[in-house]
């Protein structure tokens, strides 16, 4: 288990390395430090083995991006505050 987060080169590598993985028909590993939206892109080029469109792996790419500029966590955070202020309309 690691200590420390993986710095951004190392989740470059990474998600170079699990792109490479689905697109040649593999899947993708634990502990990468890729966030659940880069995942699940990457994920979505793995069920179109052995054929992958240019746009799915566009969208991993651009899924990647928004891990790296923060977008991703922003609308991550986003939907966890609506969820909480819907429970909480609910339990009034």
């Amino acid at each position: 288990m690691r200590e420390t987060e993986p710095t951004e080169a190392e989740i470059r590598q990474n998600f170079d390395k699990m792109l490479a993985s689905v697109l040649s028909g593999g899947g993708i590993h634990s502990e990468t430090g890729l966030d659940m939206k880069t995942e699940d892109a990457l994920w979505q080029v793995a069920r179109a083995y052995p054929n992958a469109s240019d746009d799915l792996v566009r969208a991993a790419r651009s899924a990647f991006a928004g891990q790296l500029d923060g977008s991703n966590a922003r609308e991550a955070d986003l939907a966890r505050q609506r969820r909480l202020a819907e429970l909480a309309k609910k339990r009034r």
